[in-house]
């Protein structure tokens, strides 16, 4: 095929893509070439729109890839079955686009937002960020935060130091989906949400895979209006997500179901996430972030020869991207 063929079978992908949303898409979804640009412009030619691009882009990636070794409750857990931050990416991913969908919003938008949300995760899950938030407070005076970590590895570090060049709107997402500040656009919404929908739910069946919980230890009041299974509480939260927002125009969940996914959130925390094994867990982790974090601030020879930034920020980039069984063994 000549280039001029290629560059006309784009062409025509563009345009039908552009006449598919125009008829499909809701009002106040992100139309796929109507994008607010990437920090270095690119020619938008080929067989995938950008945010298709921006997808492939982040799965990718080193970062991705690690995340099949990165935590997500239990840390190196014995058993096949637990989720990592990857089985946890594309859990998420999955019921946003299903979201996305239902709305009448941008689907790749959303699921390239979903697969990089948590590229910026360290080793031992929320435990790992905050000992590193502990150690570069003392150290430098600054925080740190997974998802501004996301932030930086796509804008920053991944492709030798070049960043992946994503469009605006991705990371807008990536960087909202937790903390202080909402996604600009209602697909970084439905991840921000959808976000904690999917790591409650499979945070239940990996506590119970653990023996940390049984079934019948669930609060009955919430099981009974979200469902006895993993897969009917998704359903039934997702089903609300979708009738909330298409009532408020927005992301939402209804009055009943939030509160009652709520209380089920309260009570993972305090038997879960904050119960005795995980205290347990926590402290082996802090330790082994501490104890790696300190040794190179003293020893940056030791630090890999091409990071980016002052050596604080060389040291968090380095202990961010170890995965929990490297960070064990190291040294």
């Amino acid at each position: 095929m000549t280039h001029t063929a290629e560059r006309s079978a784009a062409a025509s992908f563009a345009d039908e893509v552009r006449e598919r949303e125009q008829a499909w898409l809701s009002a106040d979804a992100v139309h796929s070439y109507s994008h607010r640009g990437r920090a270095e412009a690119e020619e938008e030619w080929g067989l995938r729109t950008p945010f298709q691009r921006d997808r492939d882009r982040i799965v990718h990636s080193k970062a991705f890839r690690r995340l099949k070794h990165k935590t997500q409750v239990f840390i190196a857990p014995r058993g096949d079955h637990f989720r990592t931050r990857l089985t946890h990416t594309l859990e998420a991913c999955g019921i946003a686009r299903t979201v996305a969908r239902a709305l009448h919003l941008n689907e790749d938008l959303t699921e390239a937002i979903a697969l990089g949300h948590d590229l910026g995760h360290p080793p031992f899950g929320h435990t790992g960020e905050e000992a590193l938030d502990l150690a570069l407070s003392e150290h430098a005076g600054r925080s740190f935060h997974h998802n501004e970590h996301s932030l930086r590895i796509v804008e920053v570090l991944e492709h030798e130091g070049r960043g992946l060049n994503l469009t605006w709107e991705v990371r807008d997402g990536i960087l909202h989906h937790t903390g202080h500040g909402e996604p600009s656009t209602l697909e970084g919404k439905i991840v921000r949400l959808v976000d904690r929908v999917a790591y409650l739910n499979h945070d239940i069946d990996d506590a119970i895979r653990a023996g940390i919980l049984s079934a019948s230890d669930l609060p009955r009041d919430e099981i009974r209006l979200l469902g006895t299974t993993g897969g009917g509480r998704i359903d039934t939260l997702v089903h609300d997500v979708v009738e909330a927002s298409r009532l408020e125009g927005g992301i939402a969940q209804g009055r009943e179901i939030g509160r009652a996914m709520l209380k089920l959130r309260e009570f993972m925390f305090d038997r879960v996430y904050l119960g005795p094994s995980a205290q347990r867990e926590r402290e082996r982790a802090l330790s082994t972030v501490r104890r790696i974090f300190d040794h190179l601030i003293v020893h940056p020879e030791e630090l890999p020869p091409d990071g980016v930034g002052d050596l604080a920020e060389r040291v968090t980039d380095y202990v961010a991207g170890m995965t929990d069984r490297f960070a064990l063994a190291w040294r």
